[in-house]
């Protein structure tokens, strides 16, 4: 079985083991261990069949629990609750990894930390993995998990969890992006697939469909020097049309429920960029309208930020600095923006000033590197 196929069933069996007893540490902790277990003495890994190889690391994971609990003599009146080992006998259908997702979104942890258990708990990652990731020491992301898993300990979900906390999550996990051993974007939507099987929700399908569309136009994103390429100026027989397809069939699916979110407007403005064969054929009035529907939905500033651009696309640059003087300046990327329209508005000696400031503010390289170009760019051009 590969590690894709094994990390698939590790959330239902740390679940069983919530369910039987274990508090959500223990368990993680048994499941861990008997995969180690698994590494050390049966070099041929767990049974071939999804289904079997789940019962068998239910088994073992259980065992590991038991032995731990038996061990761990601060815990004796905990012992006494703990039952006997089930009988060997078939897996149960049912599948918990839904009661996963919900308390790693519980509302009492941060949203750091709730990304980083979601990704160990439900995407089945190692301590390392996450770190290596997230660009920080294993020691730190290893206390932040930890402290993550004595927060929700003796968390029992007996009420349906709150749907909109998940997908904030995994949206925050898709926009880390990726680096390291592990790509996060590929992980958001791994796990947004299998969320999408459990729960019958138009916006956990739009937020499916968002991240297609936007992972779609991935391979375009980046020079082969590593240097960002504007939307506007990227190669788009390079995006991939088989996630753009199947982006857009979800959505259309999603929408047609009438229960319009967040997800799906922002979907739908990604759908747009997706159909213009040229950036010169965007419907950009419609995604103007599509912001529109956005900002009514969330009141975003960042979303407003957003729609100055459009405004700027569809009516003219002086349009879109009308629109952007209405968000607040200290929003990240607010710079940038005017920039941008100062430029297509033909002021190019403000344009420069401000994508240089823009670039100064900037938080990573690559996009510090870009609008500095962009400032040197204008600042050679005759005037």
């Amino acid at each position: 079985m590969d590690e894709t196929a094994l990390r698939s069933i590790v959330p239902g069996v740390i679940a069983v083991l919530v369910r039987r007893g274990a508090d959500f540490a223990a368990a993680e902790d048994a499941v861990q261990e008997a995969l180690v277990e698994t590494v050390r003495e049966r070099p041929a890994g767990p049974p071939e069949s999804v289904r079997d190889a789940k019962g068998w690391l239910i088994t073992v994971a259980w065992r590991k629990f038991l032995d731990a609990t038996r061990a761990d003599t601060a815990r004796r009146a905990r012992e006494e609750r703990v039952e006997e080992e089930p009988a060997p006998g078939p897996v149960p259908a049912a599948d918990d990894t839904l009661q996963l997702y919900f308390l790693c979104a519980h509302p009492s942890l941060t949203p750091a930390s709730a990304v980083a258990l979601t990704l160990r708990a439900v995407g089945g990652l190692t301590t390392r993995q996450i770190a290596e990731a997230y660009l920080v020491p294993e020691a730190t992301m290893a206390q932040r998990i930890s402290r993550a898993k004595r927060t929700v300990s003796g968390v029992r979900l007996d009420r349906p969890g709150d749907v909109a906390t998940v997908l904030r999550v995994l949206y925050l996990v898709f926009n880390e992006g990726y680096s390291g051993e592990v790509d996060l974007v590929a992980e958001a939507i791994r796990l947004t697939r299998q969320l999408t099987d459990r729960v019958d929700h138009p916006e956990v399908a739009g937020l499916l469909a968002l991240m297609l569309l936007h992972h779609a136009r991935r391979p375009a994103r980046t020079a082969p020097d590593g240097s960002l390429v504007p939307l506007a100026e990227q190669d788009r027989s390079r995006w991939n049309t088989g996630a753009i397809a199947e982006g857009v069939r979800i959505l259309q699916a999603a929408l047609a429920r009438d229960r319009l979110g967040e997800y799906q407007a922002q979907a739908a403005i990604a759908a747009l960029h997706a159909d213009a064969p040229r950036a010169e054929e965007t419907d950009w009035p419609q995604i103007v309208e599509w912001y529109d529907e956005l900002t009514r939905l969330t009141d975003n500033p960042v979303v407003r930020l957003n729609r100055a651009v459009a405004v700027g696309e569809a009516d003219g640059p002086r349009a879109g600095l009308a629109a952007l003087a209405e968000v607040d300046e200290a929003l990240p990327r607010h710079t940038a923006v005017a920039a941008y329209l100062h430029e297509r508005d033909g002021d190019l000696a403000k344009a420069a000033r401000l994508y240089a400031e823009a670039a100064h503010k900037a938080s990573g390289l690559a996009e510090r590197d870009h609008l500095t170009r962009r400032a040197a760019r204008l600042n050679a051009r005759p005037r």
